[in-house]
């Protein structure tokens, strides 16, 4: 029996490049990995990117190093990434800010649209807190406060247009309450007038707090999270406390430039969730905090997805302005 040439050739093609394009990718990575931090070294996020590189260093056979480069809010380091060899040698460690500096200010990026993205690390709820000499107990008692006295509360951030500022205006949204925002570059200084009573309300990170809460010299009323968190599990989330629609964290996640292959992204994906849901990362993430996520990279362009169009929504309806 004969077969015609024309009907098995170009199938025997698919099949062949089929087979071989997980192949090409299968020596990933070919050589030191470069995962930009587009902040200073020590922080939060830095901390956290370290945490993983180790790990994917031994697993992969390469060097995962972690790149610092802060300015422009992170656009920097958001851009060096998005105008990378599409090859997974080049990664970026981005957060909440990097979807929220896109939408105030002037930005060559797109997080949606520039970036694969490759799993959401981490997340990390804040906590509201406010000052003892404010009359409330609770979350309720705190906005029968607000409404009694609109604009006489102040509230910290940690500078215009931060994700703490943003979830700030979200409990006003959420809450009917007017409060007035005083910005600061860092939470650093804020503590020292909230410490003082000056300024009686903030939504910081739980790590930052802790000390200050153990004192008594400042009181948590509910975490940001649809969730409470392990680190402070006698807190009720937001939702638990009467404020609807209130979920909130900061978050670090994975990206490589748009169009690095699927077989690349997929790997990363594999290896990072499984390294930051073992026992001990889990561990050492609650000691700080938060919790680890290693969402699936559909999963993870969904939450950008979703991040934008809620921070945008609240920009405009809040007119929110840049610096």
């Amino acid at each position: 029996m004969k077969f015609k040439k024309t009907s098995i050739l170009p199938g025997l093609f698919i099949l062949f490049c089929t087979l071989s394009l997980p192949a090409a990718w299968a020596a990933y990575p070919e050589k030191p990995v470069r995962m930009i931090v587009p902040l200073s070294a020590g922080g939060g996020m830095d901390t956290v990117a370290r945490a993983i590189a180790t790990p994917l260093s031994e697993r992969l056979g390469q060097p995962f190093v972690v790149d610092n480069r802060a300015g422009g809010g992170g656009a920097i380091g958001a851009e060096i990434t998005k105008d990378a060899p599409k090859d997974g040698h080049t990664l970026l460690m981005g957060s909440a800010t990097f979807v929220i500096h896109a939408l105030l200010y002037p930005a060559r990026y797109v997080p949606s649209r520039d970036y694969a993205t490759i799993t959401q690390v981490t997340r990390q709820p804040y906590v509201l807190i406010i000052h003892p000499s404010i009359p409330a107990k609770n979350v309720r008692e705190l906005i029968t406060y607000a409404k009694a006295n609109p604009d006489k509360l102040a509230y910290a951030s940690s500078g215009q247009g931060s994700l703490i500022h943003l979830t700030s205006e979200l409990f006003k949204a959420r809450t009917g309450t007017q409060m007035i925002h005083v910005p600061y570059k860092g939470m650093g200084g804020a503590y020292v007038d909230m410490l003082s009573g000056r300024i009686p309300l903030a939504f910081p990170s739980i790590i930052s707090v802790i000390p200050h809460l153990k004192t008594g010299k400042l009181r948590a009323l509910a975490v940001s999270s649809a969730q409470r968190a392990a680190s402070l599990a006698d807190l009720p989330s937001m939702m638990e406390a009467g404020v609807p629609q209130f979920d909130v964290s900061n978050w670090y996640g994975l990206f490589a430039p748009v169009g690095t292959p699927k077989a690349v992204v997929d790997r990363l994906y594999r290896e990072v969730a499984e390294i930051i849901k073992g026992a001990d990362m889990q561990k050492r993430m609650a000691a700080e905090g938060s919790e680890g996520v290693g969402s699936t990279p559909a999963e993870f362009a969904t939450h950008i997805k979703n991040e934008s169009a809620r921070w945008s929504d609240l920009i405009k309806k809040s007119n929110i302005k840049a610096d």
